[in-house]
């Protein structure tokens, strides 16, 4: 009993103490893809995005996730594709998801289009019990997960300029249970809902400004809320600051390498009493692009 106490607990820790369940990241901006499915394609650009998230550095079975994503739209049409893979390590579990992203996109003016996106995701689960350090070992009633697979289904919309765009998702609609005793639940991947929206300020050719924001909705857990504001120098060098509320200030950097090519890098401080039990949170991504126009992008987008 006092091992299966302990898996709750571990499993209520991770997930639901810092409302948690879809991967979190602090660059959002840059990686629409994960949570709108509507967001493929609408960068005009065939895009590889690669992330890196550490979080809570130091402290034991911490989140540690990567992402790597493709997105295209296809050849003249107003269709979308993209592809991505979310690689997800907290404590004793390790998450995979694989999804096919599918938009379709409306001219609503002549600088304004609107996008709907459906997701198709795999997943598969993995619980290693032999990481727990159970108090009674080999106890029958505790036992690994191994490559649990549950599909689901996603959508979104996007409405979007090169200026900014707004945006609101449901990754994933089927609530996945994955650890069950006599049909209770122990663990339900919930339902979680995103707005997201930002807008770039042009103070002059050399500085822009644009503030975003994303809201993420999560049944049992606090509003979560996102705010951001970054600086882009020269169309080259971007820097800024992020609150998510409640949670952690962060800091950003990013740095046009070449006219395909972007860096980007974001730390987190803790702002509840999980400070005392790490040194942040470190994140850092690339993006290369592919453009039609002779290869080279006509101007630096925020996103």
């Amino acid at each position: 009993m006092r091992t299966k106490l302990f898996l709750i607990v571990i499993l209520l820790v991770t997930y639901s103490g810092y409302a948690q369940q879809d991967a979190q990241f602090t660059q959002y901006m840059y990686n629409t893809i994960n949570i709108n499915p509507a967001y493929a394609g609408s960068r005009g650009a065939l895009s590889i995005f690669a992330l890196h998230r550490d979080q809570w550095i130091g402290l034991e079975g911490a989140p540690k996730t990567n992402t790597i994503s493709i997105n295209t739209p296809i050849n003249n049409s107003n269709i979308g594709l993209g592809i991505s893979l979310v690689n997800d390590k907290i404590g004793p579990t390790n998450e995979n998801q694989f999804s096919v992203d599918l938009s379709y996109s409306i001219p609503t003016s002549e600088t304004w289009k609107l996008s709907f996106g459906i997701k198709g995701t795999a997943d598969i689960f993995n619980l290693d019990v032999d990481k727990l350090n159970p108090e009674t070992a080999g106890d029958r009633q505790l036992q690994s997960i191994n490559n649990d697979f549950s599909p689901n289904i996603g959508a979104g919309v996007y409405w979007h300029s090169n200026k900014a765009y707004i945006g609101l998702s449901v990754p994933n609609f089927i609530q996945t249970t994955r650890y069950n005793d006599n049909d209770v639940a122990i663990y339900k991947d919930k339902i979680n809902y995103y707005l997201i929206g930002g807008y770039v300020f042009d103070f002059s050719q050399e500085v822009k400004f644009k503030p975003a924001v994303l809201t993420k909705m999560v049944e049992g857990a606090p509003l979560q809320v996102d705010v951001s504001a970054n600086f882009m120098f020269f169309e080259k060098l971007t820097l800024g600051v992020a609150y998510r509320w409640d949670a952690a200030v962060s800091a950003m950097a990013g740095f046009q390498i070449t006219d395909g090519l972007y860096i980007g890098y974001g730390y987190d401080n803790e702002t509840t009493n999980l400070r005392n039990y790490n040194s942040g949170s470190h994140e850092i991504f690339l993006r290369y692009e592919f453009f039609k126009n002779n290869g080279k992008i006509t101007t630096p987008r925020f996103f």
